[in-house]
């Protein structure tokens, strides 16, 4: 059985869930949001998993894994705050740099030619903390458990990160300029102020 596609259908299932995610945040329903949340996290585990164990290269799911994690953040993050849960500046803060890097990105293997994208452990950390804090969220709104202090800090961190990766995309981008395109096509290496690979040329199988 050709199991070549699995990974890319898991990541497809995780953009499906993004539009019932909203929705179950609009009608606030926190525990179905709970729910569906940690569905998604368990199929952006599995399609990591299943692209390493059948040594999957895809061009288009090195495109769209990141893309789902992108997706699904941002709509979380602007779901809670229009539901007053997350300060406007921080989803402001999140949204401007997911921005950043992906019009950086574009622009700049427009310019230079293909470039390898590796995540950074500062962009790392912002996407776990990222991931945590509406974890948090959703499981105090649903009443799982309450834990103020632990979001007020995460909210802190995730900003810290947030600028701190930024700050990290515009020294590679914009200051340091010192990327070339790759020689005999093989892509020139960076690392990614994102906390995901984006990169077309590169498999999940990293």
């Amino acid at each position: 059985m050709n199991l070549s596609y699995l990974p890319n259908a898991l990541t497809l299932s995780r953009i499906a869930l993004v539009p019932l995610l909203i929705l179950a945040l609009k009608d606030q329903e926190y525990t179905l949001a709970l729910g569906i949340f940690l569905i998604a996290g368990v199929t952006d585990a599995a399609d990591g998993y299943a692209a390493k164990r059948l040594n999957v290269m895809s061009r288009l799911g090195a495109i769209l894994d990141p893309a789902a994690d992108k997706i699904l953040l941002v709509s979380a993050y602007v779901m809670l705050t229009l539901l007053g849960h997350i300060p406007f500046w921080l989803m402001l803060s999140v949204v401007f740099r997911d921005l950043l890097i992906v019009g950086g990105y574009l622009a700049y293997s427009s310019l230079v030619g293909t470039v390898q994208m590796c995540p950074s452990p500062v962009s790392k950390l912002n996407t776990v903390l990222q991931i945590g804090l509406i974890g948090l969220i959703l499981a105090q709104q649903a009443g799982v458990f309450d834990l103020p202090a632990v979001i007020q800090l995460l909210v802190f961190l995730v900003l810290v990160t947030t600028v701190a990766s930024g700050a990290h995309y515009v020294w590679i981008w914009g200051i340091q300029k010192d990327l070339k395109p790759a020689a005999a096509g093989k892509p020139a290496n960076v690392n990614s102020p994102s906390g995901g690979a984006l990169n077309p040329v590169r498999g999940r199988n990293d």
